[in-house]
């Protein structure tokens, strides 16, 4: 019987990431309000909770905000906790046990952050704005959404960090804060967008403990979107983080690739051909040639290099250097490669490797079976068979 496919939630932060806009995304995309709720009021924070739609930037998402009684009487709400207590709270609350799990998980990181931001012991943290009840809810109330949406992989963009300063505690410090740069080492950021903080502490945490993998989506189909909304609405953008949630499919491998491309009508086929042997040798994940009528009638050639990112510009200097071409086109896609394993085979003239695809489908590799044609003075149709033959045997 096969089993089940997974179930992925990929996080889109292309206006950062903060804890109550994870919520309001995961809430938008499907996960049920009353259970979540009932989840958050059984922590016994003294808090109150709201949920509605709005709308940043023109587009529609929903907006969780939690209310404290001192917010509600003009003071700052935010109590002064350690993580010992924090985490046995959450140990008591009547949730699930992967959520409980994923919620103390983050806490830790997040005082493990602290704690070496602030150079003292992780007990001695005092989690200010992190263990006031709306961090607490914000947390909490984001494993459990995942948990009620059955969500079992996790992958994040690239988060967008934001720039300028942000106001704490102890004085005003450039974004991200201390503690988000902390908690982001070795993962992919960039700033863009208004000079504000983008991402919060909470939501860094939520993220790189909890995922998987940052970069591009992973290979999915989309079964529902959410849109979760910050406190702001800006005019460059819209202050949204989505969330796509859906199943992972066979193609299990995405990549961002650069595409290089020009447009070439004074090449000789010798250098053409040249051109290529040299860029597929300096690393390109493909090249090819595609015939053009260019302007002035003119016949020509597109040629078309896919590379990664980081080779892109090596790749570009020897296209220049090669051909006749004065320009380039330069794109990114994501290039998406369906499961596959090599395996070797046996037949008569020796051994073959091939490639075997998620379905069961063999292809003979090229090269070894070239080499084998002409060792043996065989067709090369003929090893290709005999390779294709001794894969179906090793099958049965």
């Amino acid at each position: 019987m096969r089993a089940a496919p997974t179930i992925v939630c990929y996080f889109d932060a292309f206006s950062g990431i903060s804890g109550d806009m994870t919520v309001g995304a995961l809430l938008d995309a499907g996960a049920p309000a009353d259970a979540l709720l009932d989840a958050l009021r059984s922590l016994d924070t003294g808090a109150r909770y709201e949920i509605e739609k709005t709308r940043r930037g023109g587009m529609t998402g929903t907006k969780f905000r939690v209310i404290l009684p001192e917010i509600a009487a003009g003071g700052h709400g935010h109590a002064h906790r350690h993580l010992k207590p924090i985490l046995a709270m959450i140990d008591k609350a009547p949730i699930s046990d992967r959520a409980k799990a994923n919620a103390s998980r983050v806490f830790q990181r997040l005082g493990d952050a602290e704690a070496h931001v602030h150079g003292v012991p992780i007990e001695k943290v005092h989690f200010h704005e992190v263990g006031a009840a709306d961090s607490i809810a914000d947390i909490v109330g984001a494993c459990v959404a995942l948990d009620l949406l059955g969500v079992e992989e996790i992958h994040t963009s690239a988060i967008n960090v934001g720039s300028g300063t942000v106001k704490t505690e102890h004085g005003m410090l450039p974004v991200p804060a201390p503690a988000t740069a902390e908690l982001l080492i070795g993962k992919p950021i960039y700033s863009r967008g208004p000079a504000v903080e983008l991402t919060t502490p909470t939501g860094a945490a939520i993220t790189t403990t909890l995922s998987t993998s940052f970069g591009p989506a992973p290979a999915m189909s989309i079964e529902s979107i959410g849109y979760g909304a910050g406190d702001h609405d800006f005019k460059e953008q819209p202050n949204l983080l989505r969330v796509l949630i859906g199943h992972r499919t066979a193609a299990v491998e995405a990549t961002l690739v650069s595409v290089i491309e020009a447009n070439i009508d004074d090449s000789s086929p010798q250098v053409l051909g040249y051109a290529m042997e040299r860029l597929m040798e300096a690393g390109a994940l493909d090249a090819s040639f595609s015939p053009l009528q260019m302007k002035k009638n003119r016949p020509g050639a597109l040629l078309r290099v896919i590379a990664k990112p980081e080779d892109q510009e090596m790749l570009a200097r020897i296209v220049f250097a090669e051909t006749s071409t004065l320009g380039l086109r330069i794109h990114t896609a994501e290039r998406r490669v369906e499961e596959r394993r090599v395996v070797e085979v046996e037949t008569p003239f020796g051994k073959v490797r091939g490639k075997v695809t998620g379905d069961g489908s063999f292809a003979p590799e090229y090269e070894d079976c070239k080499a084998i044609a002409a060792r043996e003075r065989k067709p090369l149709r003929a090893i290709l068979t005999a390779a294709a033959e001794a894969y179906a045997r090793m099958r049965s």
